[in-house]
């Protein structure tokens, strides 16, 4: 949600906000909206006020003996026009609330121009792709040949867009997630948690999943929603809190699945296991005061990025444009990596500062140690990475020759000192 007095203040520079996502203006139909119910409120008010006068006229006039009908009447009268005004200044509240809940979040003003992800800048590469002396071969490839990686039972399982793991493989996907959760639990200063992935029209609300991008969730037969990611359920642990100062920032990351409809993705990444309707993920959630957001940004993506490394491979940090940023998001990085068998490079991270976005829906703030009142925190998401294409990028960078992988050291620990599959 927005602050209303935003637009009431500049309400040319809200709708030049919003044209740089390629929307179209609304700051009049809200400020119309908005003083209708502030004028229904006012007169409501009035109202009230002449009510009270009438009841001390009221009872005045029957300690003295004289007919108050008239004066009763009136105050009926008041009170019936009460409740109208009252239903007109929800009326308008809610058509004005209907209105800036699916509005996405302002963005920074650092954020480049642009449509889509054609204009995303690059800002960094860690590393370069590698030269192969023989053509490098796509995951699907290498899983299906090694025979640990079975799509068609995934689809006589469950139908399309899911992956059946076997052997060393699904110990390697097992291992990506530990060894990532604990890397930002220990070293990191991240606090683990366990998350539902099950939750309420609230919480999906408070995070902005709600109710622009319903057909990309997954619903149960109860209301509830299975989680697009943990991101979710860890930001709204703030949800209607007031948090002192003093336990800032909150830091949490899950290891957690994750579904999605993929609606609007029909036809892209088809094959193999790029795009499915459950994966695993690690997600990072920051809590922050506002003047630290952008540092904590900085830090939160570098976090992702020495996953990558360790991890061997290939990467690249985008500044997401204007066009390309998400619905929460005010700023995006997107961490890509190079695939050698799709000779590409795919997104495997996306950090973002959201700064008040989500606060504002889910009612979460803070107390300034000094000071009065209270103000809204700031919050940040980013994965940890994502495991299923950590694991296509370990496929596909360590392939070798024969077929084999190789295993990252880092990894070590967790395959049992396997350090080679196939």
């Amino acid at each position: 949600m927005h602050d209303i007095r935003i637009v009431r203040a500049d309400p040319a520079g809200f709708d030049a906000a919003l044209a740089r996502r390629g929307l179209a203006p609304v700051a009049d139909s809200l400020l119309a909206q908005d003083s209708a119910r502030r004028t229904a409120q006012t007169a409501a008010q009035e109202l009230q006020a002449r009510r009270n006068q009438l009841s001390k006229e009221i009872g005045q006039a029957k300690r003295a003996g004289t007919d108050s009908t008239a004066l009763e009447a009136e105050a009926v009268a008041a009170r019936g026009r009460m409740e109208a005004l009252d239903a007109e200044a929800k009326a308008a509240e809610e058509a004005q609330n209907k209105v800036l809940e699916a509005l996405p979040n302002l963005l920074d003003a650092g954020v480049p121009e642009g449509r889509d992800e054609s204009d995303n800048v690059v800002l960094h590469q860690h590393g370069a792709p590698a030269n192969f002396a023989f053509t490098p071969k796509q995951h699907f490839e290498l899983g299906e040949a090694l025979g640990l990686m079975d799509f068609e039972a995934a689809a006589r399982l469950s139908g399309a867009r899911f992956t059946v793991l076997r052997g060393a493989l699904a110990r390697l996907e097992r291992a990506l997630g530990q060894w990532m959760i604990s890397l930002h639990a220990d070293e990191h200063g991240y606090v683990e948690a366990s998350v539902p992935l099950l939750v309420n029209d609230a919480t999906m609300y408070g995070t902005g999943q709600l109710p622009k991008f319903e057909e990309d969730l997954f619903r149960t037969t109860d209301g509830r929603w299975l989680i697009p990611t943990a991101e979710v359920p860890l930001t709204n642990l703030a949800a209607g809190e007031i948090l002192a100062e003093s336990v800032l920032p909150l830091r949490f990351t899950a290891l957690s699945h994750c579904f999605r409809s993929e609606a609007g993705s029909a036809g892209r990444d088809t094959r193999g296991m790029l795009r499915q309707h459950q994966f695993a993920k690690v997600e990072m959630v920051a809590i922050t005061r506002p003047e630290e957001s952008e540092a904590e940004h900085e830090r939160m993506t570098a976090c992702a990025e020495r996953v990558l490394t360790e991890l061997g491979l290939t990467w690249r940090r985008v500044l997401l444009c204007a066009g390309d940023t998400g619905f929460s998001a005010a700023r995006t990085y997107d961490l890509e990596v190079w695939l050698p068998g799709q000779q590409a490079w795919r997104e495997i991270s996306s950090c973002s500062n959201c700064r008040d976005f989500q606060a504002r829906r889910m009612g979460a703030r803070y107390r300034p140690a000094e000071g009065k009142g209270t103000a809204f925190l700031h919050t940040l998401n980013g994965s940890g990475v994502a495991v299923g294409r950590a694991l296509i990028a370990v496929l596909e960078t360590h392939q070798q020759e024969d077929g084999s992988i190789a295993v990252p050291p880092v990894l070590a620990p967790w395959m049992g000192g396997l350090t080679r599959i196939g």
